[in-house]
This record gives C-alpha cells, sequence and structure tokens, in this order.
C-alpha cells in the first residue's frame, strides 16, 4: 500500500488498472467508544466552488443521481470505525474538476478527541491502494482528508488534511453552498445544521475564505518551500496543495439557488402499524408473492432465496444499488440471472446467480454463491467461480450465507494467480445484512414509489420466515459445550484454540445483534473497539480469549445513535447470567438530590430489577439498589461523605441460554432478547443527546 504523508499526491493509474470505481474509506477510533463523525464530498467546477447545491453530499444526501457519489455508511473496524464512500469516477460529470473528501463532528465535539485518524483509498477489485495517515488533526469540527482531481484525463489523488474550526456549514459555505440555517425544516427534510457551529444566514457576509498565510484549525497549506509531491511530471504545475476555494472567474451565480441540500425528498415508506385484517379468522393465510410452504430441502432453499433476491435487486434499484456499490459495482442498468451454466475443465459450473451492470456500454459482473441453513461455504466452488471469473473478465465473486464475516478472517481460502492481469474481487454477505438493508428502506429511509416498498417488504417477510433458512448467524460453533464445560471445572486453559473459536462466534453474533437493532430502531448501531491503538483483529481476539479462559467472561460494547451512553453487553459463562449496562453522566448543573428524583421519575416504567448505582470520584463506588427499593427514597443515591457524582450505570440481569443454537433456549436467542428488552425498557426512557442536526433525537 501506498503510504502518503500531507501535501502529496499520486496518480491512481500508476497503483491500479481499476481504478474506474474507487472505494474511499476515512477511519478513526476512540478509546471511550463513543468518539465518531460524519462523512461529506463536494464536487467543485474550475473556479475552486460546487456548481449547485446539488454537488455537496452528506448524511442527508448520500446518493448522486448518476452514481457517481454513494455514501456507503459506517461499518466497525479492528479499533473503532471507519465511513465508506464509492466514487464511480467514470460517471462524474466533466465540468467537475475536483472532489473534496471531508468529516465532520458534531456539538462540541473535536477531531483531536479521536485516534487513529486516516483515509484509505481502494481500487474496484477492493485492493487496497493508498493511506494517509493524519497525527496532527487539532481542536476543528470539520476537516478536509484529501482530494480526488482531474490531470487531463487521468485522476489523482492528494492528501490535504486541513481543519476548519466552523463544523460543517461553514466548510459546506466557504465552498459555495447555500445553506440557510434560520429557514424553518420543511416536512419530510432534516436540519444540515451543526449546532453552534451553523453560520446564520442573511447577515450579508460573504464566506470567509480559508487563510493562505495562516492553517485554519489544525490543519494548513504546505510550505511554499516544500518539494514537490510524488507522482508529478517535471515541469507540471503542482495544484495548491489545500483546496481552498478560489473566487469565481466567471459571472456571479443567479439569485434563484436550486433547493438547499438540508430539504431531503420525500420518500415512500410503509406504516408501521398493521391494517385490520379481512380473514374471518387467525387459519387464513394472507397469499405471498414468495411463497416458503412449498420448500422442503435444502437445495429448493438456495434455489428459492437466490431467486427472490437478486429479483428482487433488480426490481429495486434502491436496494440493489446498496448491495452492490460497497463491491465496486457502478450505478447503472441492472439485470440479475439464475442457474446460468459456465464452462469450467470437463463440466460446466452453475453458479447460484449473476449480476451483471451495465454503464456506458462497459459490464460490470459478479457471481454469487448462496448457502443458506447451517450450510457452510466450500472452499473448492469458491475457488472454481474465482478462477472462472478470471478466465471471463468477470470482477467480484460474491458469497451470501447466514454466517458473518469477520475482519481480517476470510469465511473461505482461495487461492489468487497473481500472473494474472486481471484481478477478481471476492466479496461476503450475510442474510442478516440483507434483512437490514430492507428493513432500513422500508421503514426508515424510503424508496422511490409503492411497488417497490412492497416487494422489500414480500422479501423481508420471506427471509425472515423460519422455512426459508434465512436465519442469520445462529450457531455458536462446536467449541461453545466443550469452553463452557472447561470453564465450569476450571480446566480451560489460556492459548487453548477453542476459547478463540468461540470468541469469533461471539463477534460475529454481537454484530447481527448491531444489524438487527439498526433495522428495528432506522438508527446505526455499531459495535465498539476500545482496543488500543495499532492493535490487529487477530490480537484483539487472542486478548479476548485469555480473558475468556481468565475470568470465564465475554463483553461487547455497543454504540447506538442517539443515545446517552454505550450499551455494555456481557455474558458471565461462571454464573449463566448476562448483564446489560448502560453509564449517563451526571448533569453539568443542578443538585444531585435532583438528579437522582429525575432520574427514577424517567424510569417509572422500567423493570423493577432494574439495578441502579451511583457512580463516584472515590475508589470505593457508590450506593447501588434495585429501583424498587430506590422509588420510595431516591436520596439513597447519594453517596455519603461528600464525594462528587461522576454517573450513574443501570443494569439489568437475565440467564443466559445453554445450547449453543438460537432455539428458545439457546444462547444467541437470549442475547438478542437481552439487547433488545434492555433498550426497550430502559435506554428509550433516557434524556437523548441533541442530534447532529441541531434537534434531540427520537427513541
Amino acid at each position: 500500500m501506498y503510504e502518503m504523508v500531507k501535501g502529496a499526491n499520486v496518480a491512481l493509474a500508476a497503483l491500479s488498472e481499476n481504478t474506474g470505481s474507487v472505494i474511499v474509506s476515512l477511519q478513526w477510533a476512540s478509546q471511550s467508544g463513543e468518539g465518531d463523525a460524519d462523512v461529506s464530498v463536494l464536487l467543485l467546477g474550475e473556479n475552486g466552488r460546487v456548481r449547485s447545491d446539488g454537488d455537496f453530499y452528506f448524511y442527508n444526501n448520500p446518493v448522486a443521481a448518476d452514481g457517481s457519489v454513494e455514501l456507503l455508511g459506517k461499518k466497525p473496524t479492528g479499533e473503532g470505525s471507519e465511513d465508506r464512500i464509492v466514487f464511480d469516477l467514470t460517471a462524474v460529470p466533466p465540468g467537475v474538476e475536483r472532489i473534496v473528501v471531508a468529516a465532520s463532528r458534531y456539538g462540541d465535539a473535536r477531531f483531536d478527541e479521536l485516534d487513529g485518524l486516516r483515509v484509505e483509498l481502494a481500487d474496484a477489485g477492493g485492493d487496497d491502494l493508498l493511506r494517509f495517515t493524519i497525527d496532527d488533526a487539532g481542536s476543528v469540527s470539520a476537516f478536509i482528508f484529501g482530494e480526488l482531481y482531474r490531470r487531463q484525463e487521468d485522476w489523482k489523488f492528494r492528501a490535504v488534511g486541513q481543519g476548519y474550526a466552523t463544523g460543517l456549514a461553514g466548510l459546506a459555505t466557504d465552498f459555495g453552498v447555500d445553506i440557510d440555517d434560520d429557514a424553518p425544516v420543511p416536512e419530510g427534510g432534516e436540519d444540515l445544521g451543526d449546532g453552534d457551529d451553523a453560520r446564520p444566514a442573511g447577515t450579508g457576509e460573504a464566506p470567509a475564505a480559508p487563510d493562505a498565510s495562516a492553517p485554519r484549525g489544525a490543519g494548513g497549506p504546505a510550505e511554499a518551500s516544500a518539494p514537490a509531491p510524488a507522482g508529478t511530471a517535471p515541469g507540471q504545475a503542482v495544484p495548491p496543495a489545500v483546496p481552498a476555494p478560489r473566487e469565481p472567474s466567471g459571472p456571479p451565480a443567479p439569485a434563484t439557488r436550486a433547493p438547499r441540500p438540508r430539504t431531503a425528498k420525500k420518500k415512500i415508506t410503509l406504516p408501521r402499524t398493521v391494517r385490520k385484517t379481512l380473514a374471518e379468522n387467525d387459519s387464513w393465510n394472507e397469499a405471498r408473492l414468495f411463497p416458503v410452504s412449498a420448500v422442503k430441502s435444502d437445495r429448493d432453499r438456495e434455489m428459492r432465496a437466490t431467486s427472490v433476491l437478486l429479483s428482487v435487486m433488480a426490481q429495486v434499484p434502491e436496494l440493489g444499488r446498496r448491495l452492490t456499490a460497497a463491491f465496486g459495482a457502478p450505478a447503472g442498468r441492472m439485470e440479475t440471472f439464475t442457474e446460468v451454466a459456465l464452462p469450467h475443465g470437463d463440466s460446466p459450473r452453475r453458479p447460484d446467480g449473476v449480476i451483471r451492470v451495465e454503464r456506458a456500454g462497459k459490464l460490470w459482473t459478479a457471481l454469487v454463491e448462496t448457502k443458506t441453513n447451517g450450510n457452510a461455504l466450500k472452499s473448492e466452488q469458491v475457488q472454481a467461480y474465482m478462477d472462472i471469473a478470471a478466465r471471463r473478465g468477470y470482477e467480484a465473486v460474491i458469497t451470501l450465507s447466514n454466517d458473518v464475516a469477520l475482519e481480517g478472517s476470510p469465511l473461505v481460502d482461495v487461492k489468487i494467480d497473481k500472473r494474472r492481469k486481471h484481478k477478481v474481487a471476492l466479496w461476503h454477505l450475510s442474510w442478516a445484512e440483507v434483512a437490514h438493508q430492507a428493513q432500513m428502506l422500508i421503514r426508515h429511509e424510503g424508496v422511490g414509489n409503492s411497488a417497490h416498498a412492497w416487494l422489500l417488504q414480500e422479501l423481508l417477510h420471506y427471509i425472515q420466515h423460519d422455512n426459508s433458512g434465512c436465519h442469520g448467524f445462529q450457531n455458536m460453533g462446536a467449541a461453545w459445550v466443550p469452553v463452557r464445560k472447561g470453564i465450569d471445572d476450571e480446566t480451560l486453559c489460556q492459548g487453548d484454540g477453542r476459547a478463540l473459536e468461540v470468541v469469533e462466534s461471539w463477534e460475529r453474533l454481537i454484530r447481527q445483534v448491531c444489524l438487527g437493532l439498526g433495522g428495528e430502531l432506522g438508527q446505526k448501531v455499531l459495535p465498539v473497539r476500545r482496543a488500543a491503538r495499532g492493535s490487529d483483529p487477530g490480537l484483539r481476539r487472542a486478548l479476548m480469549a485469555d480473558q475468556l479462559c481468565l475470568e470465564g467472561r465475554l463483553q461487547a460494547d455497543l454504540r447506538i445513535d442517539g443515545t446517552p451512553g454505550v450499551l455494555t453487553l456481557g455474558a458471565d459463562l461462571r454464573t449463566g447470567k448476562l448483564r446489560t449496562s448502560v453509564e449517563i453522566a451526571a448533569p453539568d448543573q443542578g443538585y444531585p438530590l435532583t438528579w437522582a428524583k429525575r432520574l427514577i421519575r424517567k424510569l417509572a416504567d422500567a423493570p423493577a430489577d432494574l439495578h441502579i448505582e451511583t457512580l463516584t470520584d472515590a475508589e470505593t463506588g457508590g450506593p447501588r439498589g434495585t429501583l424498587e427499593r430506590l422509588r420510595p427514597e431516591p436520596g439513597d443515591l447519594i453517596p455519603k461523605g461528600g464525594a462528587q457524582i461522576t454517573g450513574f450505570r443501570l443494569s439489568l440481569l437475565k440467564s443466559m441460554g445453554s445450547s449453543r443454537g438460537n432455539a428458545e433456549s439457546g444462547f444467541i436467542r437470549s442475547v438478542d432478547d437481552a439487547v433488545h428488552r434492555f433498550y426497550a425498557t430502559v435506554v428509550v426512557h433516557l434524556d437523548h443527546p441533541v442530534s447532529r442536526k441541531g434537534e434531540p433525537v427520537a427513541a
């Protein structure tokens, strides 16, 4: 991977031959688990400013109509989380000369509170091409990581590293985006605002451009005496290292502007309430587009599930694009096929499905291999499809199963012939992720028309049906019982490979729990990585395996957008108990007794056995008790001896399932139930922080 320094630039063609589509990842970590940021993209013309407000892409405008830009959202990494953007460089309009890639924090949060800031770029095949690590972000609320820019017909990437103290609204305004933060938000729209960082409109003040002589925030322009960056030909003019907006050279923009980016297009979602049925009784089964009653064998399930998913992907562009964009597919006309015969040796191979996307006369093709129930992917089968794809010039092989891929640990091992000029990317998709994306579209984000919403609902009903075989991760593995037994009789030793297998299964389970809860809430739910900066996924899992052997416990932290703290889940295999908890900070103002009374009032509908513990600055800890006992006497939460209250910890305990599967009495089901119950009965009653749009986040 090409390592970049601030101010350097490099031609993408020098790093890969497959850069028609690229994925840019912005990454960061936080030891508290609560640090987060949002990516944004600005398309700039020759004058260094956006051509219109539609050239600004952020959390409220994530997709370009021409497919040139798509914000894919966050996913967990070994150290924290990353926000990804896919760029189809072949679809970028000719009038766009530069693409600025930035991120912003909200409220009083600043980038110097985050660790491991970096930007990485991968080609359409998933190969990592370059990395730019930022060590000096500074106390700024918006930050430009880098930019893509044209030189003749080629694209280059520049490592920028410039901070903005004025937040997302200030950054966007400086590049010509028209933002009116005093205007009311229309129905179906969301406020762009960055809280106090937003600039008021109607003041008559021109937006301030970055000072070329001094850094703005933490970053600043490169020194004039700096050597020419790598990738610059002799005699070639070096573009400015910091994409500071330039004064427009053409006539002034007309007074009438396009709809401002803060106004979201209203799309169709399905109501949560179920309409009253016209059936005479419960025995009447509603007719379904995708019936499951006739599915008998595993082969039937695989064929039916593949056909159902691929057909909906082709007919509902929102779902098809969402599931394939992360795999390097361009935005274009999609067609899908099943049971296609492809030559391979003496007998043809039949992949479960084929996805083809056409754009500008070019084809992107992926072979699909599907598994349902507990069936595992077979390495030799996937290897054969990789070889076929390489010979035929296809771009990808996509595996689809109930398993969840782990970072740095592929589900199947395949050999890549590096002598071949054409590279094939191997991607994995879990059925849980398909269900999550369908639920997000039809319940929260919306789709283009009612027919698409109905198709997605039928897809979701099918893959969530017990007989479909698309149940997601549902087995803790063969090591689960021996590890539990070894913990009970204290014979499990550090270094036992079975403990590592259980830790990997735990990580898959937590990822699936996040997908399920996030789909229901319409919020981002991500595992929090508290590992030390620089640790790799393998090392993190090894440390967790050692902890499991020594303490008999598994633990995970979940960050849910719009909640006041990190949700912690612990499984104690010695006692057979699950503990879900959240810590909330003490208010900045008021009296401790007022805090305690207010907390008890807010938890009026919470379970009586909820444990509440007062957190203090003293080593001995604070008072604790059940909600049932504290309701008549909230003052019992006030510590004696003058210790200062720093916050409160709320916890629920429940017995965990013993079996390794997903049955009613299984461990997987008990973990999922524990997280959902804690959120629905405890977290939902707590004060929610102000959102990045400047409004309270609804539960």
